[in-house]
C-alpha cells in the first residue's frame, strides 16, 4: 500500500536496512538536543525507532508528542551505542527531511507513559492521551486481538453471530434500567439493555440453534474495581436444546483455549471443580470463591452455644485456623482487624495457640477450657496456629468470613499469581428472603427451577435454579442458566413472590406470547468480556481494559456525559426538569 506519510513502520527498522533511504513516522516520544545534533525516539503502534537530526532548522517547532514524518538513511549505531533496550536499538534514521503534521500547541496535563500516577479525572478527561501510553495502548491492542479469536472460536463451534435491539423495553433483569424518551410516544420509554436476554430466547423460539454476539449491556450501577460503570461487554451465547452440562463443555473449551492463546499462567485443567452455591458460602464465604488460597471457613457456633462470652452469644461464629505464622508480630493482627472494621465488622478476635496448647490472645480469659478444646479440635488447631473469629447474625457472618480469608490470602500471599483457578457453583437457590421477610428471587426470573413444576413441592427456600457461574481466581467471569420456556412455570414462580399472572404478561409480554406457540428447551451463558480481560493481563482495575471507560460515578470526564441539553430538545421528547427537586 502506498503511504505518504511513511513506508516502514518505527519498530520494523532494521540492520538490514543500513545504507536504505526511509520515511517513517509517529509521535515525538523523547526529545534530546546534544548542541548541533537532536535525538528523537520516535514512536509509533508498532515501537520506538531513534532519528537523528543534525539540521536544527528541520526540527523548528518539533516538541514531545507532535506528530512528524521524517524521510532519511538508516545507520548502524555503532557497538558502543546500541540500546538494548529497544528491537529498533542497532541502528537509527539520520534525517534528510522532516515535516510537522500534528504540532503540539498546548502545554501536556502529563507525561505521556506516565499517567497511571495522575489522578483519574484527569486521565480520563485526556484519555487520547492516555491511550499513547504503551501499556495501555498494547492493553486495547490486546483486547482486539482476544475478541477476534472468540469470534473464530464460535464460528467453529456452529455459532451464528446475530445482533439484538439496543433500543427495547425495560424489563426488571436486577439492576437500574438507563431510560430513553420516546418523541413519537409521549410518557412512554425506551430501555438500554441490560443484557440481550429477551431477544437471544426469542431468537431459539425463532428456530436458530445457536446464537453468539459480542454484546453491549447497559446497568446503572455502582463502579466497583471489577465493575465498570454504565456499560461493559458480555460474549453472549444461546443454544437450543441444550443443558447445564453441554454449557460446562464449551465454556471449559473457550476457557482452555483462550487462556491457551494468551496467557503463559498454569491453567486448572478440565473438567472444572463443581462446588453448590451452599457449600461454596460455608467454606470461603461467597459464592465466587479463590481456590489458589488453601483457607477454609469452619462454622464453629455450636462451640459457644452455651457460652459466657457477650460478643459471641447468640451469634453466628465463623473461625479461619491458619498454621505456622507464629512469629507474625501483634501489628499483623491489628492490621487485620482495622480491615475488617472498614468493611463493617464489630472486630475481629484473634488467637494465637501456643505451646501445649495454650491460648494467647485478648478473648482467652472469656474462653472456658470446654470452648477452647472445640475450637481446637474442629480447626486442627496446634502450637504455630492462629484462630480468627467473626461472630454477627448468619449471613453477616458468612460474608465477613469471606471477605477475612482474602485478606488473609492477601496478606500471608498464599495465592500464587502464575496460577489460574477455574471452578463452577451450581445449584443457586432460585429464591431468598429480604431483609424485611419476604420472598423475592435470588438472582433474576429467567431460570427455570430444577425439576420443573415438580419444585414447586418443596419449601421455596429450598428450590434449586438450573443455574451456574464460572468463576476463575475470585472473579466470577460468566454466568449461565436454563431457560424457563413454559408459562406455568413462569407465572407459579412469580405467584410465589406475590405476583399474579397480569404482571408476568406486562413484564415479559413478548416472551410469554412466544412461549405459547412451540418454545424448545434452551440456555445460555454469558462470560464478561472485560474480566476475562482482566485476568489475562493480570490487572486490578477493569478501567485499564476499557478504551473509553467512565468513571466510578458514571460521568465521562471526556465528553461531559451526561450533560444538559436544550428546552426545545426536552419539548421534543415530552420531559420538565425539575431540578431544586431533583425530578
Amino acid at each position: 500500500m502506498q503511504d505518504t506519510y511513511r513506508c516502514e513502520h518505527c519498530n520494523d527498522v532494521n540492520k538490514k536496512q543500513v545504507g536504505k533511504t526511509i520515511q517513517v513516522a509517529g509521535w515525538v516520544s523523547t526529545i534530546r538536543d546534544h548542541g548541533g545534533i537532536t535525538f528523537i525516539d520516535l514512536r509509533d503502534e508498532t515501537g520506538i525507532v531513534q532519528v537523528v537530526v543534525e539540521n536544527d532548522a528541520l526540527i523548528k517547532g518539533v516538541t514531545k508528542e507532535a506528530v512528524i514524518s521524517v524521510t532519511g538513511k538508516v545507520t548502524s549505531r555503532g557497538e558502543g551505542n546500541v540500546n538494548p533496550k529497544l528491537a529498533t536499538g542497532e541502528v537509527e534514521v539520520v534525517v534528510d527531511k522532516l515535516d510537522l503534521l500534528g504540532p503540539v500547541t498546548r502545554p501536556l496535563p502529563f507525561e505521556v507513559g506516565e499517567s497511571k500516577g495522575v489522578r483519574e479525572d484527569v486521565r480520563l478527561k485526556y484519555r487520547y492521551l492516555d491511550l499513547r501510553d504503551p501499556e495501555l495502548h498494547n492493553h486495547i491492542i490486546f483486547r482486539s486481538k482476544v475478541i477476534s479469536f472468540i469470534r473464530k472460536e464460535m464460528e467453529d463451534l456452529g455459532f451464528l453471530e446475530i445482533t439484538t435491539p439496543i433500543l427495547t423495553v425495560s424489563s426488571p433483569e436486577g439492576a437500574r434500567d438507563f431510560l430513553v424518551p420516546a418523541r413519537q410516544h409521549p410518557g412512554k420509554f425506551y430501555a438500554l439493555p441490560q443484557s440481550p436476554q429477551m431477544f437471544k430466547q426469542l431468537l431459539m423460539i425463532g428456530g436458530f440453534d445457536r446464537y453468539f454476539q459480542i454484546a453491549p449491556c447497559f446497568r446503572d450501577e455502582d463502579a466497583r474495581a471489577d465493575r465498570a460503570a454504565g456499560e461493559f461487554y458480555q460474549l453472549d451465547m444461546e443454544m437450543a436444546f441444550s443443558t447445564q452440562e453441554d454449557w460446562f463443555e464449551i465454556g471449559e473449551k473457550i476457557y482452555t483455549d483462550i487462556f491457551k492463546k494468551f496467557s503463559k499462567k498454569k491453567m486448572s485443567k478440565a473438567p472444572f471443580r463443581r462446588i453448590p452455591y451452599n457449600e461454596s458460602m460455608e467454606m470461603y464465604g461467597t459464592d465466587k470463591p479463590d481456590l489458589r488460597n488453601p483457607l477454609i471457613i469452619k462454622d464453629v457456633t455450636k462451640v459457644f452455644a452455651n457460652t459466657n462470652f457477650n460478643a459471641f452469644k447468640g451469634s453466628t461464629v465463623k473461625a479461619i485456623a491458619v498454621h505456622d505464622i507464629a512469629g507474625k508480630p501483634r501489628s499483623f493482627y491489628d492490621t487485620l482487624t482495622d480491615k475488617m472494621v472498614e468493611v463493617g465488622s464489630k472486630g475481629l478476635a484473634w488467637i494465637k495457640v501456643e505451646a501445649k496448647g495454650e491460648f494467647n490472645s485478648p478473648i482467652a480469659k472469656f474462653l472456658s477450657d470446654e470452648e477452647k478444646k472445640g475450637l481446637t479440635q474442629i480447626l486442627g488447631a496446634k502450637e504455630g496456629t492462629s484462630i480468627f473469629l467473626i461472630a454477627n447474625k448468619a449471613r453477616i457472618a458468612t460474608k465477613l468470613s469471606g471477605m477475612l480469608r482474602n485478606f488473609l490470602g492477601d496478606e500471608l500471599k498464599l495465592c500464587d499469581p502464575n496460577k489460574v483457578e477455574f471452578c463452577w457453583i451450581v445449584d443457586f437457590p432460585l429464591y431468598e428472603l429480604t431483609d424485611d421477610g419476604k420472598l423475592d428471587f435470588a438472582h433474576n426470573p429467567f431460570s427455570q427451577p430444577k425439576g420443573g413444576m415438580d419444585a414447586f413441592k418443596l419449601d421455596p427456600l429450598e428450590i434449586h435454579a438450573d443455574q451456574w457461574d464460572l468463576v476463575c481466581n475470585g472473579y466470577e467471569v460468566a454466568s449461565g442458566a436454563v431457560r424457563n420456556h413454559d408459562c406455568r412455570v413462569m407465572e407459579k414462580m412469580f405467584a410465589l413472590v406475590g405476583y399474579g399472572p397480569e404482571v408476568v404478561r406486562e413484564k415479559f409480554g413478548a416472551m410469554y406470547e412466544a412461549f405459547q406457540y412451540g418454545a424448545p428447551p434452551h440456555s445460555g451463558m454469558a462470560p464478561g468480556i472485560e474480566r476475562t480481560l482482566m485476568l489475562l493481563l493480570d490487572e486490578e482495575n477493569i478501567k485499564e481494559v476499557i478504551p473509553f471507560p467512565l468513571n466510578k460515578s458514571a460521568f465521562d470526564p471526556l465528553t461531559g456525559a451526561p450533560g444538559e441539553v436544550s428546552n426545545k430538545q426536552l419539548e421534543e421528547v415530552h420531559i420538565k426538569v425539575d431540578i431544586k427537586k431533583g425530578k
